[in-house]
């Protein structure tokens, strides 16, 4: 067995093992309120860290390139709008408009 099916695997094995832990450990029983309303709002939270991170990262160092330009356009049209397709669409022609240049 080559070394990435032996990752994959494990890795399989390791998520499955922890969906399984909720149920398992809850045995059908509601999440107390405080603890969803926490749930819900790490979604938001790990996405928006995901998107700063890989619009201003530059390797080790902050940087600020075309690419950042290109997300903020996104975010601006996803904000005013709403439309994730025309913000992916905004975002990448921006983006694409300024490596050119």
């Amino acid at each position: 067995m080559s070394t990435s099916v032996a990752l994959i695997t494990g890795c399989a094995v390791v998520t499955y093992a922890i969906k399984g832990i909720g149920p398992l450990a809850l045995g059908g029983r509601d999440l107390p309120l405080w603890f969803t309303s926490v749930v819900i709002l790490l979604a938001p939270a790990l996405f928006a860290a995901l998107v700063v991170t890989q619009a201003l990262a530059d390797g080790k160092h902050i940087g600020i390139g075309a690419d950042t330009v290109g997300v903020a356009a996104g975010g601006l049209v996803a904000w005013r709008f709403g439309s994730v397709i025309g913000c992916v669409v905004v975002a990448a022609l921006v983006t694409a408009g300024l490596r050119a240049v």
